[in-house]
């Protein structure tokens, strides 16, 4: 049987996603509070890796169990087994065609960026602090170049292992909440770390030190060591990834009202 569960969790003491010998995963706890549930082995598969201190409010995965839970059974007792700063939002059952990675039509991020004079003891770990004042107009106007089918090769680690750069960023915002600067970015599949990337691009626009145009100079260039620095992991969170309607999954944020499994 398998089941497809939303995961959150806060990403900063956390290695990232992957299981990684010697060090805290979300991956490891997750399957921890889950094979306790299941009364044996659990392995998660994830819709997005997350690198080490990047957070989830969306997460998606999907694992096999022959247990036969309901879904609150899932929900609250690997919660009750999970850290504080990790927790599962909903589950549901699904076919054995659904998988959390290959099944996505599309992931979306949210960047913050925390801009005012001081610092925030309460965000530190969760946005990015520029002191300089930015300008969002700008920084909005540069990332409309992204929009579109593009070679991302200009935004990809040096470590990406994906097979090629062209990505489809289907929707890319930027907007002012008082003293926070979000970018939202849509995508059909995203490189390692590219959201950050653009994030620490469009950082340098906002500041004035580059013109919205060198965004499109640098789609163009394809050159990694011309964009910039990266953003801080602190800064990111995966708000939600969508799937074809037919599997039924709800859309981020809610609960959904999953028939238990038979037999239940």
């Amino acid at each position: 049987m398998r089941w497809a569960l939303g995961v959150e969790y806060d990403g900063s003491a956390y290695a990232g996603w992957q299981q990684q010998p010697g060090a805290r995963s979300v991956q490891s706890v997750l399957d921890r509070a889950l094979s306790a549930v299941a009364d044996g082995p659990v392995h998660a598969v994830c819709a997005g890796r997350t690198d080490r201190g990047v957070h989830a409010t969306g997460q998606v995965v999907h694992f096999d169990s022959a247990a036969l839970r309901r879904p609150r059974a899932w929900v609250l007792g690997a919660n009750s087994a999970l850290p504080p700063d990790a927790n599962i939002l909903w589950a549901c059952e699904v076919p054995d065609s659904f998988h959390a990675r290959f099944s996505a039509i599309a992931r979306s991020y949210r960047y913050v960026i925390l801009n005012r004079p001081v610092r925030s003891g309460l965000l530190r770990d969760r946005s990015h602090w520029v002191h300089r004042p930015l300008d969002e107009t700008r920084m909005r106007a540069a990332a409309a170049a992204l929009e579109g089918e593009h070679d991302f090769s200009a935004f990809r680690a040096a470590s990406c292992q994906a097979g090629h750069a062209v990505r489809e960023i289907r929707r890319v915002g930027v907007t002012r909440q008082g003293s926070l600067v979000l970018v939202d970015i849509t995508a059909n599949a995203f490189l390692q770390r590219m959201v950050r990337n653009i994030a620490g691009a469009l950082v340098r626009v906002g500041t004035g030190e580059e013109a919205p145009q060198w965004i499109a100079a640098l789609l163009e260039g394809r050159d990694r060591r011309l964009a910039g620095p990266t953003a801080p992991a602190a800064g990111l969170y995966l708000r939600e990834v969508r799937y074809p309607a037919a599997y039924g999954l709800p859309a981020a944020g809610t609960q959904p009202a999953c028939p238990p499994p038979a037999g239940a």
